[in-house]
């Protein structure tokens, strides 16, 4: 019983971990809580909810338990062998002669032990059906379900973020694309340099990312999951829809409805790396002449390295010649390191190389190139592209397939998103050398 509560208090603590962070940076910093922490906390407090009823039952069912053991002189169903066990240090007949004839207190006190044992775990029926297991039900923790895995907002979270307009369908923004330019005057009274700025417009399209579910009414009317199916559904519909904008800002295509991704902007640093055996010290080169590419055509500081997990992991389990690793944690070094690993984390923030903090995103695409088998990696300033977002919409639609008894769950967002303003800010690396390393 404790291990099962120790369990639901210890996924309860998870839950509320990222509200509990939430209020704390608010103290720290003097202020109140910002919309999202706010609707962090109330979503966590919903979470909550559910694991608190368990936690009180259990531990009511834990305190009643404990009453039995004491009314029935601690004879509890528990793990440790019976008075006389097979081959146990206790004789039963012995027990009883010793108790009958010489009246001695030890064997009684053993005996009525038995007797107790004997109520409380011998029985003619089982836990198997048709025998008596169908009074022993299954305990289902709905609670506490499993979600499917998904991709996670690593992308989203590393571009330029801003409220989506209303009434419009697609966001216009200037850049200009021939700057106006100085120069010596050659003499007194000569010319000076005139060259006209050219401007140009970035158009970014507002799109739809849309998901949708049908369930039997019997489901949401008879589940009893602490908060709804509803909840559930929104859930699920949301944490992909956070994978499916990751994979939009890679590698949307500008068409069908999608995003034009970063991947496909045109003016963007293309580094090509060609290696029929690649290895991670040959990596470096390329990594540097991505950064080069910002550098010497955008002249801003490049400040992230992205690449799929699949990418950081091969490189940190790369050896030198003397069998130390190439990318060392930092609890080792880092002394002569290619690059540092610096957290646990499957998405986001995990090392740097070349003084840049490396991010992995799983929505970066594994099966581009000739073999369909390439990712990619990119270097740059992400706050160059700019990413809008509506505002979360949900329908529940009953008469759809009411012939059925069937309810839809609909959640879209409208999103608008460009990295054409500047371009040149970000450079992205691809090519043979990039293929799927062997075992990842």
């Amino acid at each position: 019983m404790s291990k099962l509560l120790n369990l639901v208090r210890e996924e309860r603590a998870k839950v509320i971990a990222p509200a509990d962070a939430a209020i704390a940076a608010a103290e720290s910093e003097d202020r109140n809580l910002t919309v999202d922490e706010f609707t962090l906390v109330q979503s966590a407090a919903a979470a909550a909810a559910p694991l608190d009823e368990r936690i009180a039952e259990l531990t009511n069912l834990a305190e009643r338990t404990a009453v039995a053991a004491k009314v029935f002189g601690g004879a509890v169903v528990r793990s440790e062998p019976n008075t006389y066990a097979k081959r146990g240090e206790f004789s039963h007949v012995r027990d009883t002669i010793l108790a009958t004839q010489r009246n001695d207190q030890d064997s009684w006190g053993r005996l009525r032990r038995h007797a107790q044992e004997i109520a409380v775990e011998s029985r003619d029926i089982t836990r198997a059906d048709g025998a008596g297991g169908e009074f022993v039900p299954p305990l289902w923790l709905v609670d506490m379900f499993g979600d499917f895995p998904r991709a996670g907002r690593v992308a989203a979270n590393l571009v330029s973020t801003l409220p989506l307009p209303t009434g419009t369908d697609s966001i216009n923004l200037p850049r200009i694309s021939t700057g106006p330019q100085v120069a010596a005057q050659t003499a007194d009274n000569a010319a000076v340099q005139e060259t006209d700025m050219v401007t140009a417009t970035v158009t970014a399209p507002v799109r739809t990312i849309a998901g949708q579910q049908d369930v039997a009414i019997q489901l949401i009317e008879q589940s009893p999951l602490a908060g709804g199916i509803d909840q559930l559904i929104y859930g699920q519909l949301l944490a992909d829809y956070e994978r499916a904008l990751g994979v939009q800002i890679w590698s949307g295509s500008g068409t069908s409805g999608q995003v034009l991704g970063v991947a496909s902007t045109v003016g963007i640093g293309a580094v090509t790396y060609t290696d029929g055996s690649p290895t991670v010290p040959e990596t470096y080169l390329p990594l540097a002449q991505a950064i080069n590419s910002v550098h010497v055509n955008s002249f801003i500081p490049a400040t992230a390295i992205v690449m799929h997990p699949r990418r950081w992991n091969w490189m940190t389990s790369a050896l030198d010649s003397s069998n130390r690793p190439l990318v060392v944690p930092t609890a080792q070094g880092p002394y002569m390191a290619l690059g540092v690993d610096t957290t646990l984390n499957a998405q986001g923030l995990v090392g740097s190389v070349l003084g840049l903090n490396v991010y992995i995103d799983a929505t970066i695409p594994t099966n581009l190139g000739a073999g369909t088998n390439e990712d990619r990696i990119f270097v740059g300033d992400m706050t160059q592209s700019y990413l809008m977002e509506g505002a979360v919409r949900t329908r529940v639609l009953p008469d759809v397939l009411s012939g059925n008894l069937t309810v839809r769950f609909q959640m879209y967002r409208y999103v608008a998103f460009t990295s054409g303003v500047r371009p040149t800010g970000v450079a992205m690396i691809s090519g043979t050398g990039l293929t799927a390393p062997t075992g990842f």
